[in-house]
This record gives structure tokens, C-alpha cells and sequence, in this order.
């Protein structure tokens, strides 16, 4: 049984997003400045990307839509504003390890908040895909011992924050996308611009960020939003977790860094158990 064009469009979107959103460590990496700055100048290229699609494709109809936002449009915003900087924090107060191997439960997550808010029951392939995911994760980096309380709370902080984005975009399909991601990127650019160095750029960091924030905010926000209104919550979540496997493509890529063994293992674990519960829920 082939899947449904709904379906199929929903995977696609999410997948495209989940692409984009990889690249995050590259660009972070390229950009070869502080934080607060890649914040900056990654949200407002971000939310100029979304306010010309909104003009050119939606015109007056697209600003009518931010009156529109709603209680669910607004608390979509809350959750995205509250999980990039305890994403960001995780990073630095914890090992990358600790992260990644957190992360990979997010289809755990999602799948019990699903059953909770959207009496959404996964399917057993879905279960099982997830489990392998995360074995497939913990290979590519290890448990590892360098951890602390606080970055690790806030790492778990990070996944809950993205399962509940995944199920409220399911619960909420009316939520308007681009809208959404506008105002949630103008919020972290306020929100970084304190924190901000004051000096300009160079040109080359500034077209890096440019490319980053159209990418992540504009492609990876906007995508995201719209695909997960499609599929099931869980299988919104395994795809998200492809995310581990394809950033050190783009390393490898970009700066000739080959992954080690045991991260194309893992990697190849995680890839196949989410394209094997693709074809089989295909088939069911």
C-alpha cells in the first residue's frame, strides 16, 4: 500500500527541515564567532527571509495572519523561544555526548506526549525504530563521564521542548507557519541582541550567517511547523533524529574530517531504522 500524497508531503517537509537544522554545527563552526553574535545575525536574516515570503507569496493576507497566532500559535512560539537557548546552554555546561545521546529519546518523549494529548498510540515498528535510533546514537558518541547536572537538565529540557513543539504543530494544523516563525526568530534576536558584540562582521561571516539564518530559521522553523501537522507525532520525531547521522556529513564535507568508525556505524543504525519504519508502515 503506497502512502497518501498528505503523508508523503509531510515526510518530505519534515526531512527538509531536518536537513537544514543538521547544518547548525557547520554553520556555528564557519561563522568563527561568539555565540550571542551568531544568534544576532542568524535571527534577523531569519526574519527577513520569512517577511519577504510573507510578502511575496501571502502579501497583506500573511501580516493579517500574526493577529491570528492564537493561544496555540503563541504557546508554539514559547516552547521554540525557551528550547534554542537551553539547547545552546546544554552545549556548554555539558559534553556533546550527553547531549546527543538525550536527544536521541525524543522519540520517546513525543510518543507519550502524543498518547497524552492526542490519544495518538504508536505503532510497534515506530517503538522499535525509536529504540534502535537511540542505540544507534549512543554508538556514534558514547555515554562518556564529562556530563554535569545542569547542562544535562537542560538537555532534557531541550528534547521535552521539541516533543512538545512536534505535538502541538500535530494538535494544531490552523498554527499560521510563517507567522510563528517570524515572531519566535524576532524573539531570540531580542533576546541576543544585549549579548551581542558590538562590532560588524566581517563580510564573510556575515553572508555565513546569512546562508544560516535562511537555512535554519527560514527553511528549518517554516518546514518543520507545516510537515509535522501531517504525520504522526512519533514519526515526526524519528525523522528529527536524523539530525545525528547527517551533521557529520556535512563536517566531512565541508572540512575533510572523517567520521570514525563507530559514528558510520551508529549513523547507519539510526538511518535504517527510520527508513525501515517508513516502508513498513508503507506496507501496513
Amino acid at each position: 500500500m503506497a502512502l497518501s500524497g498528505e503523508r508523503r508531503l509531510g515526510l518530505a517537509l519534515v526531512f527538509t527541515s531536518t536537513l537544514a537544522w543538521s547544518t547548525a554545527g557547520l554553520f556555528t563552526r564557519a561563522a568563527a564567532t561568539d555565540l550571542a553574535t551568531i544568534m544576532l545575525w542568524r535571527g534577523l536574516f531569519g526574519t527577513l527571509g520569512m517577511v519577504v515570503v510573507i510578502v511575496v507569496f501571502q502579501g497583506r493576507a500573511g501580516f493579517a495572519r500574526f493577529l491570528h497566532l492564537g493561544r496555540a500559535g503563541w504557546t508554539y512560539v514559547l516552547v521554540s523561544v525557551l528550547t534554542l537557548p537551553a539547547y545552546l546552554g546544554s552545549l556548554q555546561l555539558t559534553s556533546i555526548a550527553h547531549v546527543s545521546v538525550i536527544y536521541a529519546t525524543v522519540p520517546f518523549m513525543t510518543a507519550g506526549l502524543a498518547w497524552i494529548m492526542l490519544r495518538e498510540v504508536p505503532s510497534p515498528s515506530a517503538i522499535i525504530a525509536a529504540s534502535l535510533a537511540f542505540l544507534g546514537a549512543v554508538l556514534m558518541v558514547g555515554l562518556g563521564r564529562e556530563g554535569t547536572v545542569l547542562g544535562d537538565g537542560l538537555a532534557l529540557a531541550m528534547t521535552f521542548g521539541m516533543a512538545l513543539l512536534v505535538v502541538l504543530a500535530r494538535r494544531n494544523p490552523e498554527i499560521p507557519a510563517l507567522a510563528g516563525g517570524t515572531v519566535a526568530t524576532l524573539i531570540t534576536v531580542l533576546a541576543a541582541l544585549p549579548l551581542a558584540g558590538t562590532a560588524l562582521p566581517e563580510p564573510g561571516q556575515i553572508l555565513v550567517l546569512a546562508v544560516f539564518g535562511l537555512s535554519n530559521s527560514l527553511l528549518g522553523f517554516t518546514l518543520f511547523l507545516l510537515g509535522s501537522a501531517r504525520i504522526p507525532a512519533i514519526e515526526t520525531a524519528l525523522i528529527g533524529a536524523l539530525e545525528a547521522p547527517i551533521a557529520p556529513v556535512w563536517v566531512w564535507l565541508m572540512f575533510g574530517e572523517t567520521p570514525g568508525k563507530a559514528t558510520l556505524a551508529g549513523g547507519a543504525l539510526v538511518l535504517g531504522a527510520v527508513f525501515w519504519h517508513i516502508l513498513r508502515s508503507a506496507r501496513a
